[in-house]
């Protein structure tokens, strides 16, 4: 047996479920309400603009919000298209039935969609949410009779005759003590301003409760004349050819907060496969260390949606700041249905490409500026290579590498300079301080390396090596280059064994290795290499939370240079046992230090052995 029925919803469960999980953000009200009004205007604008009517007072269009914290209440005012009788039985009792999309269907032919805000119907009644009676007074631009209604959030409704004597409407919130934060004139003010900041319509916020002051001579105070607390046409919905250098960095100062001028942006202004406007910009960091924390705010029709949204946003370039406005994703939508959209896919790609376009041309046609913008702009490039595929691919050959020398190249330009000594080896710097004897042993030898201090760089060597299979990177302090020895010259490994008996015996470290190298220079008695293998495995281990420090490094070797007049005297003279050993710990823990950090207990040893060695000096 089958059975078809209608389903029915239960007006009184709705207003609970209105007010608990209509919306995650309770001020989200603000957005709704003003967005209303912002519509009303616009409808009425465009009405006018078709010839369907005409606007009699001219007065300047705005949206007026008055809060009156004596009376509890929060008044939005527009002067907009105003709804009659009829109207207001059928969007306002009407739970879900939109006003928007019935003008929208019935001007269909004459006005493009994106210029409404509103599609869902359900934004009214957000104020519920905050208010536990609202009102509505409202005189509709046809003419009819002003209509006043009201609900205390049950069942049922009044409807009777309005007040309201000019074209518009007036929604009254009386605000319950759960809500009465945004009764404050600040808090209400700073809501107003993330939500509706680039509303398309002037937006006024009045403290009903702010008396006038005088002064001393009984006359009142001059007061400014009041500005709208939002921006109708912000910068990014010009044209690029419409914006100047000045007002873009005026733009990002005010709309972030952030008075450090922006290295440079991309302005996004896109019609068709979809519509897209928007500016990203990339800030200056204070220093190579630092991890900026971005925001790219997403809007829709100059609403606000959204922070950080990656489903839509490419996840590196949320460490920029930036607006991205885009019509076509809904004010209200669940991430899981972000994550599994096409369309959104495609908005992310061509984010992701512009971004590589500037920077690219910036490379091509401004290689100064690009240069000086690197340590600023490295991280985001670095991050994006290792989470875009796509944009790795496009970026590849115009990342940059500082050298030693203080210049700015390509990895190819650092393989074609040294492929007459390290055979696709770079050599690279991660710690300017630790690694300074190695920097100045390559210096004084015209070898090359390059700097990776960032914490993102050790992710992003193995990455470039996938990329190049051919090229290997080596920190300075895990090989010694054939151009730091000296040339034609013999090692003795009966020298060598005996040096290599002597420190592993003393040291108590069989694992170690020593060997007996001729290095041009005489300012470095001894070295520690570590393989380049077994140090990422340290640092993998530390990126796990497990304590290294300390550890004796496996694979290490202690390279002793022969050339070097303490090494020289180490096997040639004729020493005693303490100072051998004194002598031999010492070149290691010296050694060690421009690797790590000594423990606390070698720490603690190597400084007793200094004063020991300094008083043999001063008793000598």
């Amino acid at each position: 047996m089958s059975k078809q029925g209608n389903l029915s919803i239960h007006s009184e469960n709705i207003f609970p479920i209105i007010k608990k999980w209509l919306y995650s953000d309770h001020d989200i009200f603000v957005r709704e309400i003003i967005s209303n009004a912002c519509d009303a205007i616009l409808k009425f604008r465009k009405l006018c603009d078709m010839g369907e009517t005409t606007d009699e007072t001219q007065t300047p269009f705005e949206v007026t919000v008055t809060v009156n914290e004596k009376e509890s209440t929060i008044t939005v005012s527009d002067n907009g298209i105003g709804m009659t009788e009829e109207e207001v039985e059928k969007y306002i009792t009407q739970i879900a039935f939109s006003g928007a999309e019935d003008f929208l269907n019935k001007y269909q032919d004459k006005m493009d969609k994106e210029q409404i805000i509103g599609h869902f119907g359900l934004g009214f009644y957000s104020s519920f949410m905050v208010a536990d009676t609202v009102e509505i007074d409202t005189l509709s631009y046809t003419g009819a009779p002003s209509v006043h209604w009201s609900c205390d959030g049950g069942t049922t409704y009044e409807l009777s005759e309005g007040k309201r004597t000019t074209r518009g409407t007036d929604i009254i919130l009386h605000v319950t003590e759960e809500s009465k934060e945004f009764l404050n004139f600040y808090t209400l003010s700073s809501t107003i301003e993330k939500y509706c900041n680039f509303m398309p319509v002037p937006i006024y916020v009045v403290d009903a409760n702010k008396e006038t002051t005088t002064s001393a001579e009984g006359e009142e105070n001059t007061v400014e004349a009041p500005k709208p607390i939002n921006d109708p046409i912000p910068l990014y919905t010009k044209k690029p050819s419409e914006c100047t250098d000045e007002e873009y960095k005026t733009f990002y100062s005010k709309t972030f907060m952030d008075y450090n001028e922006p290295l440079f942006w991309i302005h996004l202004d896109m019609d068709y496969p979809f519509n897209l406007k928007g500016i990203l910009y990339f800030p200056k960091l204070h220093n190579e260390y630092e991890m900026v924390e971005g925001k790219i705010k997403l809007y829709n029709n100059q609403v606000f949606v959204a922070d950080n949204i990656k489903e839509v946003i490419p996840e590196f370039l949320l460490l920029l700041k930036g607006i991205v406005d885009c019509p076509d994703i809904p004010l209200n939508v669940s991430r899981s249905f972000l994550q599994n959209d096409g369309f959104v896919k495609k908005i992310s790609d061509y984010i992701t490409k512009k971004v590589a376009d500037k920077l690219i041309s910036l490379y091509k046609k401004e290689l100064d500026h690009y240069k000086s913008c690197w340590d600023s702009i490295s991280p985001f490039i670095k991050y994006g290579c290792l989470r875009e595929e796509k944009f790795s691919t496009k970026m590849k050959d115009y990342i940059l590498y500082k050298t030693i020398d203080d210049e700015y190249i390509t990895l190819n330009d650092y393989l074609e300079k040294v492929k007459d000594t390290n055979e696709n080896k770079v050599f690279y710097v991660s710690d300017k301080e630790k690694q300074s004897q190695y920097v100045t042993m390559f210096k004084e030898n015209n070898l090359s390396a390059i700097y990776l201090t960032h914490p993102i760089d050790s992710s992003f060597i193995s990455h470039m090596e996938m990329q190049n299979k051919d090229v290997k990177f080596m920190r300075i302090d895990a090989d010694i280059s054939s151009a730091l020895k000296e040339e034609n010259t013999a090692i003795d490994t009966a020298k060598e064994e005996k040096l290599n008996t002597l420190f592993t015996s003393i040291l108590n470290n069989d694992k170690l290795k020593v060997k007996l190298e001729t290095l041009k220079s005489q300012t470095v008695p001894s070295m520690l290499l570590i393989s380049e293998e077994s140090r990422r495995m340290q640092e993998m281990m530390k990126l796990y939370g497990m304590d290294t420090n300390g550890m004796p490094p496996s694979e290490a070797t202690l390279v002793l240079n022969e050339n070097h007049p303490l090494i020289t005297a180490l096997s040639t003279k004729d020493l005693d046992e303490h100072t051998k050993e004194l002598a031999c710990k010492h070149l290691y823990d010296l050694a060690l230090i421009a690797n790590q950090s000594l423990s606390a207990d070698a720490m603690q040893a190597f400084l007793q052995r200094n004063n020991e060695l300094l008083m043999a000096l001063l008793n000598k």
